[in-house]
């Protein structure tokens, strides 16, 4: 490996670190100090080219001198205002604007914007909403959530239930009601695909089997993402999301698409609603909505959803909410945030760099021990052969061989996923490609 300065680095004793193996990390950190554009800096003064957008989420690169600037100036005007039976008026902006690029577009009407603090909020409030609609509409009995295999809807109770990663169930006890449509994921049919897979559609007949056994009357909604990153960069086949969106429709089912990672241009348009074409009920979404700079998620939903629990007597129509919802700094932050996007059009900028990053991608093909390659938008999951002794082992050896070389990307499994700042150009798509093509010689 390569020899670096040695690092200043802090006690580490008392910070309990999220899904990460601690006392590893701990033995060797890998520490980040400061951000600009598609770098990092890391602690021993090394540039490392962000191949991972920090965590699917900093879409129109670090260091956003527009977006500190309204930080700063929110905090300086309303640090802090209720949103239970007050408001403030840069949260109504904020959902404002938000709507103008709402899921599906104008005609499609999902431009009723609930905000809570991540995407693992967003999912459960997104549930919860379902069951809420389902109730009121006089449907009481649907109380049944489908999610899918290797689906990740984050860490809350209700996104672990309809989730479905084993190593986040297995310690925790999951929502009664639940069940779970098969994964799409079908390398011996699919391997090394740009785009959309050919094979699978006929997997969201699976919806109708758990129609079949649970009773179309029991069942609320039914929640995937369109495209699974935290799972390896599951792509959908043709024709399977618009599959399930006929089959919802025709048994009353919601249908929730979460966006939490798929949102704000990762796929060369605003959401991956739009990309597809097919329009769920519900929209999931956090990390693009703010840049990564201020905690923050939006669910939305359709009029129709909306508006049929704003029937009936006068009172709170949805008891739910978090004391942060519409935060106005992480409103001050989204706006900014908004502004980049329409001004640098990177909403819909992916869609003309696209096929060359598919095509650098696609490259690695060939390397030792490369057994898929996966590309759509600007994501890509290059799957190892796992070793026979140690699962997972082989691709974070990549990890951490491209993070001393200068590039940090994402391990899932014996996956390297990548997600790099929309703002990319096409050569630092070729320095990504070199970077770990050269690490999986090296230690795959």
């Amino acid at each position: 490996m390569t020899d670096h300065p040695l690092r200043n680095t802090p006690a580490m004793d008392a910070f309990w670190m999220p899904f990460t193996a601690n006392r590893q990390f701990k033995a060797a950190p890998r520490l980040l100090v400061s951000a600009e554009g598609m770098h990092y800096t890391a602690d021993d003064g090394r540039k490392v080219l962000d191949g991972s957008a920090g965590l699917w989420c900093v879409n129109a690169g670090h260091g956003r001198r527009g977006i500190a600037a309204a930080v700063e100036r929110q905090l300086a005007t309303l640090d802090f205002a209720p949103t239970f039976q007050m408001g403030h008026p840069i949260a109504f902006e904020f959902a404002e604007r938000l709507a103008e690029i709402a899921p599906g577009g104008p005609d499609k009407r999902l431009d009723r914007v609930f905000f809570t603090n991540s995407g693992s909020e967003s999912v459960d409030t997104a549930l919860k909403i379902a069951l809420a609609y389902q109730r009121a509409i006089g449907q009481g009995t649907r109380t049944r959530l489908i999610g899918r295999e290797r689906g990740y809807h984050g860490v809350g109770f209700g996104g672990l239930s309809v989730g479905g990663i084993v190593s986040n169930r297995r310690v925790f006890p999951q929502l009664n009601g639940t069940d779970h449509l098969r994964h799409t994921h079908d390398p011996a049919r699919n391997a090394f695909v740009k785009g959309q897979p050919e094979h699978g559609a006929e997997l969201a007949e699976d919806l109708e089997r758990l129609v079949a056994l649970h009773g179309a009357e029991t069942i609320a909604a039914c929640i995937v993402e369109p495209v699974a990153g935290s799972t390896g960069v599951l792509i959908p086949p043709k024709g399977y999301l618009e599959r399930l969106r006929e089959i919802c429709t025709k048994h009353g089912i919601l249908l929730i698409f979460d966006e939490v990672i798929s949102g704000f241009g990762r796929l060369g348009a605003p959401f991956a609603t739009d990309f597809f074409g097919v329009v769920p009920d519900l929209v999931t979404s956090a990390k693009g909505l703010t840049n990564g700079t201020v905690p923050m998620g939006a669910v939305f939903a359709s009029r129709a959803v909306h508006d049929a629990l704003m029937q009936g007597p006068d009172g709170i129509e949805l008891f739910h909410g978090y004391t942060y919802s519409g935060h106005p700094i992480a409103c001050a932050a989204g706006i900014a945030t908004l502004d980049i996007y329409r001004e640098e059009g990177l909403l819909t900028r992916v869609a003309d760099i696209a096929d060359d990053w598919a095509a650098a991608l696609h490259d690695l093909r060939g390397r030792k021990n490369v057994i898929d390659i996966r590309t759509i938008g600007l994501v890509a999951g290059i799957e190892l052969a796992p070793r026979p002794d140690a699962v997972g082992k082989r691709a974070y050896d990549v990890f951490v061989d491209c993070f001393e070389r200068g590039l940090l990307t994402r391990v899932t499994g014996d996956i390297i996923a990548l997600s790099p700042p929309l703002i990319i150009e096409r050569g630092q798509i070729g320095e990504i490609v070199d970077i770990l093509g050269a690490a999986i010689d090296r230690v795959a």
